[in-house]
Order: C-alpha cells, then sequence, then structure tokens
C-alpha cells in the first residue's frame, strides 16, 4: 500500500511542478547584449529633409523634453530620450522607464533606435535611483527574477515600446 502511495505521488509531483512554471516567453529585442528595438522603413515621397522635421515633430510630441533635440545634419541623426511610466500592481507602485532614440535618416530609408533602457522603481522601501534595466533582464530571462513585479514591468516595457515604433512609423506615413 505504502509503495502504490508513493508511486502515485511520484506521477503526480512533475505535472503539479509545470504548472507552477511561467510558460509565458517575453520577445524583447536585443542586440549585442542589450535590449534594443529597431524599426526600419523608406521614406514616402519625401525628401529627407521632410522626413527629418517630420520625425523631429514626432520626438518633440512625444517626449517634450527633447525639445532641443541633438541633430547631427550632416549625417541626418535625430538622437533624443525618451520615459514612460510601466505600472506594475494595483498597488500604486510603477517603474520609470528612460531610454535613448536615435533616428537615422539615409539613402531613402529610416531607422528608429530604442535603446539603453534604465528602470527607476517607485514603491516604498526601494532606493529610487535609475539602473540599467540590461541587469535585471539577464537575470529574469535565466529564471532568476528579482521579484514577483518583473514580468508586468517587462511587458510593460515591450508593449510601449512596440506601441512607440508604431507610432513613429503612423508618423511617418502621414
Amino acid at each position: 500500500m505504502k509503495r502504490q502511495l508513493f508511486i502515485l505521488l511520484l506521477l503526480l509531483v512533475p505535472p503539479v511542478v509545470y504548472a507552477q512554471t511561467d510558460t509565458a516567453k517575453l520577445d524583447i529585442p536585443m542586440q549585442g547584449g542589450m535590449i534594443n528595438y529597431e524599426a526600419k522603413a523608406l521614406i514616402k515621397s519625401r525628401s529627407v529633409a521632410a522626413a527629418r522635421d517630420k520625425a523631429i515633430q514626432w520626438m518633440v510630441k512625444h517626449f517634450p523634453a527633447n525639445k532641443t533635440a541633438a541633430i547631427k545634419k550632416r549625417t541626418d541623426v535625430i538622437i533624443g530620450e525618451g520615459i514612460f511610466r510601466v505600472n506594475v500592481n494595483r498597488n500604486g507602485n510603477y517603474f520609470w522607464l528612460k531610454f535613448e532614440i536615435d533616428i537615422t535618416m539615409e539613402n531613402g530609408s529610416y531607422t528608429l533606435n530604442v535603446y539603453d533602457f534604465y528602470e527607476k522603481p517607485i514603491e516604498k522601501g526601494i532606493s529610487n535611483e535609475y539602473s540599467k534595466i540590461g541587469y535585471r533582464w539577464w537575470d529574469y530571462r535565466r529564471g532568476h527574477p528579482w521579484s514577483a513585479e518583473d514580468k508586468p514591468l517587462f511587458i510593460g516595457l515591450d508593449k510601449k515600446s512596440r506601441a512607440l515604433l508604431a507610432s513613429f512609423k503612423t508618423a511617418m506615413e502621414q
């Protein structure tokens, strides 16, 4: 009887353990070991100068702090900084995510890069300083999350970054 109970227990343990694992995979793009979102497209029926002006308008609209976005006119590169908020739970905790934006225009096309992410937790008991999110992402994707808020943080980062790319593409096509 004890042997049968032991065998039954051994048969049930693997499904219980598997049911507790998080099977959702996040497809956050990386380049050189760092989080890097990139969008490329052709500049449609518009000069590079007009496209550059459109890109600057988009950047200032979405990130007003970039009113003085650095522009390298000879190479048609627009460099700025973005920030957005990601809510992670119902207790009011959230993260500020700060990142770099580069928009390069050449040969009738543009490339938008969103990279160099920093996170700043806003919650009780946590130091409210910016730190590179790459270390946290490295541990999370290897199955060692720093906290229960890591999953909503990375889901929010991915959703907002992809929405940002889509917004830029829409603005450039108008």
